[in-house]
């Protein structure tokens, strides 16, 4: 288990960055929890239990597990429309800002559970510059924890995937890193550092996140201090 202590500095050496967006860009906690308890009072569900799993996975197969019985592709709809009606308190995580502008536009893009259309307003809503291509629920036939997100995130910049770096703040989108074959940092946000053990590397969040560009082709080389074990 990480503690709050911090260890020695480490430096990475990768071609491409892939992360996550809710809990890693933007904070959106309020509206997945608010959304996912309106939508199941609605459909007779637990609300505490759909709120539980609905994080850091595609609300397609949210819906699909928790209502069977019910059209999933109808009742993504269903939830997408109340997400993007609900985005009182989206705020910028610390650092996001600075660490996206340090980064090549070409050497980054988003990975994420959310629709197209969704991440879209919310990254817009946060001042986030929406890369030109991105990774979101419809991108996949299989969401986190399976590693197709992040093999497509690499694939969409075009570096192999062990060429990447993952930030993530989930544990299935740390299992779908690692999965992947990408170096995996957690930031312990918004889950507790024992649920994220496939991480390679755990920090608080990305404000110490140092980008250097190497020249040529020769990438990227990103600075931080993880939490120590």
């Amino acid at each position: 288990m990480a503690s709050s202590i911090a260890s020695s500095p480490v430096s990475i050496r990768c071609k491409g960055v892939l992360f996550d967006m809710d809990g890693i860009l933007i904070s959106s906690i309020g509206s997945v929890e608010r959304s996912w308890t309106k939508w199941a009072e609605m459909r007779g569900v637990d609300p505490a239990y759909a709120c539980k799993i609905a994080h850091g996975r595609r609300a397609i197969e949210t819906a699909a597990e928790l209502r069977p019985d019910l059209d999933s592709e109808a009742e993504l709809k269903v939830i997408e429309d109340i997400e993007i009606a609900d985005n009182e308190e989206l705020t910028v995580l610390p650092g996001v800002l600075e660490l996206l502008a340090a980064l090549p536009a070409n050497r980054w893009t988003v990975v994420t559970s959310a629709t197209d259309r969704l991440a879209r307003v919310r990254l817009s809503q946060g001042g986030i510059p929406v890369p030109s291509r991105l990774i979101t629920a419809e991108s996949v036939k299989r969401g986190k924890p399976d590693p197709a997100p992040y093999l497509a995130g690499a694939a969409v910049l075009g570096f192999a995937p062990e060429e990447c770096v993952v930030f993530e703040d989930a544990a299935t989108g740390t299992k779908a890193g690692r999965a992947a074959g990408c170096t995996v940092v957690a930031t312990t946000f918004s889950h507790p550092s024992e649920s994220l053990a496939a991480a390679h590397y755990l920090i608080e969040d990305v404000t110490g996140v140092k980008v250097k560009t190497l020249a040529g082709d020769e990438g990227l080389i990103l600075s931080l201090t993880p939490l120590s074990e």
